[in-house]
C-alpha cells in the first residue's frame, strides 16, 4: 500500500459494471429510463402538492420532503453512472468521490428519520383523529421535517468529518458511486475506531428511528383493533399501506445488505443491491404513494380539470 497524501489524489478508477462491458450499453437505456421516471415522478408529486390545496397536510408536506430527497439522492449517483457507461475511462474524482461519499451518508440518515416521522403522523391521524390536525399544526409539521434534515447531517456528516482519513492505493473502487463502506477499506489506517464510530452511528440514524416506526405502528394496531366496523378498520389500515410498503423495501434492502452472512458477500452482489436502494426505490416511491392513494388520485384530476379549464 502506498501513502501517498489524499491530497495529491486527482481521480479514482470506478469500476461500477465495467466487468461486463456486453451489458454497459443496455444498462445505460435501461438507468436512464429509470433516472427519468425518478425526475418525472418525484417532481410530479412535489408540484401536486404545491398548486393542489387540498393535499397540504402534513402527510404529503412529508411526502414533498421524502421526494425531493430521492431526486437529490438519485442525481448524486445515477449521472456520473451513467456517463460511465459510455465513457473509455471509467473514473471520478477525488473532490466527487468524498462529495458523493458525505452526501449519501446525509441523505441515507435524512431518510430513516422522515420515514419515522411519517409513522407518528400516520399514528396521531389514527389514534388521535379528532386533534389530528390541532398537533400536527404547520408549526409542529415543518418542525419535525426539518429536525430530520437536520439530525440527519448531524448524525452523519459531522462523525463523518471526524473519522474520514486519507486514502491508500490502488485507487479503485469497485462499486457504482463512492460511499463510507467502500471507502473504508481504502483508509492508510488501522479502521477499527472508524468501524466502531459507524456502528455507532448506524445505530443512531437506522434503530432508532426504526424502533419509532415499530413503536407507532404497534400503537396504530392496538388502535385499530378497538374500531368496531369492518370499514372503518379498512380504512385506518388503508392510510398507512403506502408508507408501510416504503418502509419494507428501504428497510428490507438494508437488511439485505448489511445483516447477510460474510459468505454471501460478493462485489457485483453490492452493486445490484446499490442499484436497487439508489436507483430503483427512489423511482418507485412517488408511484407506491400515488397509485395506491386516493386522495392523490383525486388531486391529480382536480389539476388535469383545472388545466383543461384554463387552455380552452
Amino acid at each position: 500500500m502506498s501513502h501517498e497524501n489524499s491530497s495529491t489524489i486527482t481521480e479514482l478508477v470506478l469500476v461500477g459494471f465495467s466487468n461486463h462491458p456486453q451489458t454497459e450499453i443496455p444498462l445505460f437505456f435501461l438507468f436512464s429510463l429509470v433516472y427519468s421516471a425518478n425526475l418525472f415522478g418525484n417532481t410530479a408529486v412535489i408540484i401536486l402538492v404545491a398548486v393542489d390545496s387540498s393535499l397540504q397536510t402534513p402527510m404529503y408536506i412529508f411526502l414533498c420532503h421524502l421526494a425531493f430527497l430521492n431526486i437529490f439522492f438519485s442525481t448524486v449517483v445515477v449521472p456520473k453512472m451513467l456517463f460511465n457507461f459510455l465513457a473509455s475511462r471509467k473514473v471520478i474524482s477525488y473532490n466527487f468521490c468524498i462529495a458523493q461519499t458525505y452526501i449519501t451518508l446525509f441523505l441515507e440518515s435524512t431518510e430513516c428519520f422522515l420515514l419515522a416521522v411519517m409513522a407518528l403522523d400516520r399514528y396521531v391521524a389514527i389514534c388521535y383523529p379528532l386533534r389530528y390536525l390541532l398537533i400536527m399544526n404547520w408549526t409542529v409539521c415543518m418542525t419535525l421535517a426539518l429536525g430530520a434534515w437536520i439530525i440527519g447531517f448531524f448524525a452523519s456528516v459531522v462523525p463523518l468529518y471526524l473519522i474520514i482519513l486519507p486514502l491508500c492505493g490502488p485507487y479503485v473502487v469497485d462499486y457504482i458511486f463512492c460511499e463510507l463502506p467502500i471507502l473504508l477499506h481504502m483508509f492508510c489506517a488501522v479502521t477499527s475506531l472508524q468501524e466502531t464510530v459507524m456502528a455507532i452511528g448506524g445505530a443512531g440514524t437506522v434503530l432508532f428511528p426504526f424502533l419509532l416506526i415499530i413503536l407507532s405502528y404497534l400503537r396504530i394496531l392496538v388502535a385499530v383493533m378497538k374500531i368496531d366496523s369492518v370499514k372503518g378498520k379498512k380504512k385506518a389500515f388503508s392510510t398507512c399501506t403506502s408508507h408501510l410498503i416504503v418502509v419494507t423495501i428501504y428497510y428490507g434492502t438494508g437488511l439485505i445488505r448489511y445483516m447477510r452472512p460474510k459468505s454471501l458477500y460478493s462485489a457485483e452482489g453490492d452493486k445490484l443491491i446499490s442499484v436497487l436502494y439508489a436507483v430503483i426505490i427512489p423511482m418507485l416511491n412517488p408511484f407506491i404513494y400515488s397509485l395506491r392513494n386516493k386522495e392523490v388520485k383525486e388531486g391529480m384530476r382536480r389539476v388535469m380539470g383545472r388545466y383543461k379549464n384554463e387552455t380552452k
